[in-house]
């Protein structure tokens, strides 16, 4: 089966917020878990038990934001052109964060000693915050626009040097953005607290996921009434057909109040996707409250989806829009690489997903259970970390 170039652009654009997805469920989870690392633990030995229940497999859940990563940089090549060069400093500052989490993890309890361990918590902890507090700035200036252009060779500049790129990321709608990130990977990681540990530190981990998601609820509520009425959306106003060999700048675009709600009009199915984000949040709180963590651990998973698609529907179909030149704007139809690029890359997908997911499961299996005291005093077991 050969599918058309329109078909295969729109079909990328799904797969990589899939993977945007999938990474923020799985990485997010143990990112959360280490932002929680220093408060939740009161001992070493429970913070042991804290670290046991993400160590076997923050690596291989951190796989989602390399095959992200790479499926952007294939299948987008103007986009991750463009980004990394707007967002150099930013993913600089994550990248030198997430450094923290392998030496962590097998390094944190090769020493017996207080100060020893203590530190490399708190790098668990820095290794958490700061790529889950900067992902969400990233897409608070998405749904801003990126101060880039394009030239007649479609190469993308960036306005503004290096030394001074950071500062202006950090704006107000960006950093309530990067609140809801944070909150809801906290919350998140939380509720996976609750599942693999026991009282006391599930009990505390239930308090936490309850505060932080009622947080998450309100903050993007409050995001969602900023888009509407305090931040300027982008509409194509003309472009080529979709089938159309990438070319961004032959398209016009005009930024306008209120654009970012166009396709709740235009496509009324996508408002599920808000109410998913709002509907899951509120069950994990509720499912928490009442101490069900494995139905709580599903439905924030489904909040947390809900709350990114509602990122990316509400910019469809632009990627990286422009503040200083609207046109030169990167959307799905014009940003893609070729149709044959595109194709080759499906079908890896179609081939490898499949493995990668029960593979994925297969580990957990074998690996699940309640992490105690018990347990990582044994020589077997969860007892590595």
């Amino acid at each position: 089966m050969i599918l058309d170039y329109e078909t295969l652009k729109f079909i990328w654009w799904i797969l990589i917020g899939v993977l945007l997805i999938g990474f923020a469920i799985a990485d997010g989870m143990d990112m959360g878990v280490g932002v929680l690392l220093p408060f939740l633990g009161k001992t070493d030995d429970e913070r042991r038990v804290i670290i046991n229940t993400v160590g076997p497999h923050w690596d291989g859940n951190q796989v989602w934001l390399i095959t992200a990563g790479g499926a952007i940089f294939a299948a987008w090549p103007a986009v991750y052109a463009a980004a990394f060069s707007g967002f150099y400093m930013a993913m600089l500052l994550v990248l030198f964060a997430l450094f923290f989490r392998p030496v962590g993890f097998d390094y944190r309890s090769k020493i017996d000693d207080t100060r020893w361990r203590n530190a490399w918590d708190w790098g668990l902890f820095v290794g958490g915050l700061v790529p889950a507090l900067i992902f969400g700035v990233a897409f608070g200036n998405l749904l801003q626009g990126v101060p880039f252009h394009l030239d007649e060779f479609l190469r993308s500049h960036y306005q503004g040097s290096l030394l001074t790129a950071l500062l202006p990321l950090l704006n107000p709608f960006a950093l309530l953005a990067g609140i809801i990130s944070l909150a809801m990977l906290t919350m998140h990681g939380a509720v996976w607290l609750q599942i693999r540990t026991e009282a006391p530190v599930a009990d505390r981990a239930r308090k936490v996921a309850i505060l932080l998601g009622l947080l998450v609820i309100v903050a993007f509520a409050g995001a969602g009434l900023w888009v509407a009425y305090g931040i300027d959306g982008y509409r194509v106003v003309s472009q080529p057909p979709f089938d159309a060999p990438s070319n961004p700048l032959a398209k016009s675009v005009v930024s306008e109040r209120g654009a970012w709600l166009s396709i709740y009009h235009t496509v009324p199915a996508s408002i599920i996707a808000p109410v998913a984000g709002f509907a899951g949040i509120f069950l994990a709180v509720l499912l928490s409250a009442v101490r069900r963590p494995g139905l709580a651990f599903i439905t924030s998973a489904l909040g947390m989806a809900g709350i990114i698609a509602t990122a990316g529907l509400s910019m469809f179909p632009f990627i990286l829009p422009s503040s200083i030149d609207p046109n030169s704007s990167l959307t799905v139809w014009d940003a893609p690489s070729s149709h044959f690029t595109l194709t080759v890359m499906f079908w890896a997908v179609a081939l490898l997903l499949p493995l990668v997911l029960s593979y994925t499961a297969w580990c957990y299996t074998r690996m699940w259970g309640k992490v105690t005291t018990a347990t990582i005093r044994s020589d077997g077991g969860h007892s590595a970390y």
